[in-house]
């Protein structure tokens, strides 16, 4: 009896120890193959997985994560962030490592990523994922010395405390692992929920709150599956609200359990079911707030669903509409929100075309919706009719809202909007173009009265379409049988794969009122403001180039149907153009808030939070021409003048692709290079080919510019000469530690000192003067949103 005793807990001890020392030192783990370190009863894994991220389509990174391993989705628990609580991500080849010193995440090339490091002069003696989803680091003594329990992302499991100085970030959106929108902290003794103002880590105003009469000490997920805050005289308090009601337990089935503060705002518990015959799926048991879309709601930001959008609740989550004539400006993220498919503004020209107003512009009723801040004028009393007509002549009005006798007008961009209880007297008048081709997507039909009247004109437009298309085939068919017809048919071949109009040269001279709106010079031609009713962009801008290289004629229709393929959210889209006679026009979508150059150079200067949309923008134009094209395609000439802002101040980049169809003499120096001195690469000045890597020389420059809201090159006073070259004086402040004189007195800026730092490291290193060291723009973007720690740049002319 007594040896088998002995037996027993022998095997007991010897069970009990490889749960704690199943991964020893030396133990790796590569992006290479599919190998994962998984807790005893094979519940949970860690390892990589790929960062599947629809908005960027990008599966060659891998980030650090645990994921319920034994259920089909795999859902991921926790992620490895970094101290800025910026995701860490690891490109193919990368590995991770068990030392003494902690679980290292290195690049193939050796470089560290990232590091769980153990508590001061801890060393590491093994690790283990345990059944309940931690991962542990211990010490010789089987001392926890690191957790990843203690560094929560967005998610908590039973057993697990978020502690006082802890805090769940959501994820960005259902896919996009990178920290979100969302938080979860303590502050002054309560549990607080807040939305970002995104990207940066301000926190607006909380949203909900679980009150603890300042005296929270923890936030507690037992392992029964209850959650509540521990409050420091021992007593418990659940959070507050309708729809977080107490948990019953089922003994009989045997479920998965998690809480997560969801990429939308809600902080939600939700139990999979471990039976056969039980529901499958992660199922919502409980969440606060109730009704996120009401909940969140302040002066700024867009709300719950982004600028341009509604929010309703729908199976327990917000969800998001576009008004009638809007597009979601991601279609990957549902809560991104919109932006109208035709131009709202006002230009130098509006006056004269005032009395045209009613031939450009409708309205669709939306009914039950409100967007409740952002009127710029209210009036009373007034009709239906008065406050349509007020807004129709308003360049500014964008948005209607009559209720009752009161008639508010909104400009874009609208916020907070939501649905609101019935009311017979209460309509949203939204405004939209004439042209109902561009408003022919899956969005929000429109409603109201004339519901009925729209779908009849709707039905005949859809007739009066299919018999005018059959009419048009019989007449090409006609004219391709004519034996002279077959040479244009030939030339013309390279532009059918896109969807670029080819206007006819009278059509565009009426279009821009005889040329007479001039809206920008360029190297290449004059620019001009222009309206087409054919086109989806009703205001347009209209390039006519003033001459080309005869050699490059032949050329012209092919280097269009390229152009004509790129389609990215931060290019100027290409819609037309002219090829008649001696005229050659291009067509392109007009951008109401002119040149970077014009705001970044201007007397108010844009704060911090745009300044990094508009860097991020860029890049990520810049990596679709140079690596997502069919062909690459160099720009050649980046400069804040090519990079236009539109309404909702996205940055886009124009130009792309032209630079082949311009006479060399057409450039901005005496030499036979492309592009404007300053932004100009040094190997154009050497008999080296030339690289997508001149961009990036380009994009240095202007990232540069972008932080510092100034030009590369100034005109100094006395005694400020080291500031006269931009990337002279970046360099000089990096290496003396003092960035904050690059930003002057820019307090938002220096509010986010972390990326301040690493984004100046990014632009030294795209000026490098040697075009192999500088990144590419894949690395760029990587380095930009963090996910690739920035190493210490060389100084830009080290290498001659």
């Amino acid at each position: 009896m007594a040896k088998l005793t002995h037996l027993i807990l022998t095997l007991l001890f010897l069970q009990f120890s490889s749960v704690l020392a199943n991964i020893d030192q030396g133990s790796t783990l590569n992006t290479n193959n599919n190998e994962s370190w998984r807790s005893p009863s094979g519940d949970f894994a860690f390892g990589f997985r790929q960062v599947n991220d629809t908005s960027t389509n990008n599966t060659s990174l891998f980030m650090v994560a645990i994921w319920y391993d034994t259920i089909p989705e795999k859902t991921i628990v926790w992620s490895a962030i970094n101290d800025n609580n910026i995701l860490v991500t690891a490109s193919t080849g990368s590995v991770l490592q068990l030392t003494s010193q902690g679980l290292t995440l290195t690049t193939p090339q050796e470089d560290y990523i990232w590091i769980a490091k153990p508590k001061a002069e801890a060393l590491v003696s093994n690790a283990a994922i345990l059944d309940t989803g931690n991962f542990v680091l211990y010490d010789a003594n089987s001392d926890y010395v690191w957790q990843s329990f203690n560094f929560p992302t967005d998610t908590l499991l039973p057993n697990q405390t978020l502690q006082a100085d802890a805090v769940l970030t959501s994820r960005f959106s259902e896919r996009n692992y990178t920290s979100g929108k969302f938080q979860l902290y303590f502050q002054d003794g309560n549990v607080l929920m807040s939305s970002l103002a995104w990207p940066s880590t301000y926190r607006y105003p909380s949203y909900n709150v679980i009150n603890a009469s300042g005296n929270a000490s923890r936030l507690v997920f037992d392992q029964t599956g209850d959650i509540y805050v521990e409050i420091s005289n021992g007593t418990r308090t659940q959070p507050q609200g309708p729809t977080w009601g107490n948990l019953t337990l089922d003994p009989k089935v045997k479920s998965f359990y998690r809480a997560t503060i969801d990429f939308y705002g809600s902080f939600t518990q939700y139990v999979y079911s471990r039976n056969s015959t039980g529901q499958q799926g992660w199922r919502i048991v409980r969440f606060v707030p109730n009704d996120t879309c009401d909940a969140i709601f302040y002066d700024l930001g867009g709300g719950s669903c982004g600028y341009n959008s509604y929010c309703f609740m729908e199976n327990q989550r917000p969800t998001c509409r576009c008004p009638y004539g809007y597009l979601p400006v991601d279609p990957s993220n549902e809560f991104g929100g919109c932006q109208p498919n035709f131009t709202i503004g006002c230009g130098p020209d509006f006056e004269t075309l005032k009395a045209r107003s009613e031939l450009q512009y409708e309205f669709q009723v939306l009914r039950n919706v409100n967007f409740p801040l952002g009127d710029y004028e209210r009036m009373e009393p007034y009709s239906a009719d008065e406050c349509k007509t007020s807004c129709l002549q308003d360049c500014a009005c964008a948005v209607a809202i009559l209720g009752g006798d009161t008639c508010w007008k909104k400009r874009l961009p609208l916020t907070n909007g939501r649905l609101v209880q019935d009311n017979v007297s209460h309509f949203v008048f939204v405004k939209t173009t004439l042209n109902p081709l561009a408003n022919s997507y899956p969005g929000e039909l429109p409603s109201g009265p004339d519901s009925k009247k729209n779908g009849v004109l709707l039905g005949l437009l859809i007739g009066s379409v299919v018999i005018n298309s059959i009419l048009l085939a019989t007449v090409v068919l006609v004219l391709l049988l004519k034996p002279k017809v077959k040479r244009v048919v030939q030339i013309a071949a390279g532009l059918l794969e896109t969807n670029l109009h080819s206007f006819t040269y009278e059509a565009l001279r009426e279009a821009t009122w005889d040329f007479s709106v001039e809206i920008g010079r360029g190297s290449f031609g004059i620019v001009y403001k222009g309206q087409l009713d054919a086109v989806s962009c009703n205001m347009v801008a209209v390039k006519r180039l003033d001459r080309l290289a005869q050699e490059r004629e032949k050329e012209f229709r092919t280097e269009l149907g390229s152009i004509g393929k790129t389609c990215h959210k931060n290019l100027v889209r290409l819609i037309g153009f002219c090829d008649e006679g001696s005229q050659r026009l291009l067509v392109y979508e007009f951008m109401n808030n002119g040149t970077l150059a014009d705001i970044l150079f201007g007397k108010l200067k844009p704060t911090w939070n745009q300044r990094v949309g508009f860097a991020l923008g860029i890049a990520r134009g810049l990596l679709y021409l140079h690596e997502e094209c069919d062909t690459p395609i160099i720009h050649c000439d980046i400069k804040p003048q090519n990079i236009l802002i539109d309404d909702h101040f996205n940055a886009k980049i124009s130009d792309f692709g032209l630079a082949k169809l311009l006479l060399s003499e057409q450039s901005r120096t005496n030499t036979m290079i492309r592009g404007t001195r300053g932004y100009v690469a040094p190997e154009w000045f050497k008999n080296v080919p030339i690289t997508v890597k001149v961009d990036v020389y380009s994009f240095g420059v202007m990232l540069l510019e972008i932080i510092c809201c100034r030009r590369n090159v100034l005109m100094v006073e006395e005694g400020e000469e080291e500031k006269a070259i931009l990337e002279d004086w970046a360099y000089d402040c990096y290496m003396e530690g003092r960035i904050e004189a690059l930003v002057e007195n820019d307090k938002e800026a220096m509010a986010n000192i972390g990326r301040l730092k690493s984004w100046v490291k990014i632009g030294i290193w795209c000026i490098q003067e040697h075009n192999k060291i500088r990144p590419t723009m894949g690395m760029v973007i990587q380095m930009l949103e963090g996910f690739v720690k920035v190493p210490d740049p060389p100084p830009p002319r080290s290498f001659n």
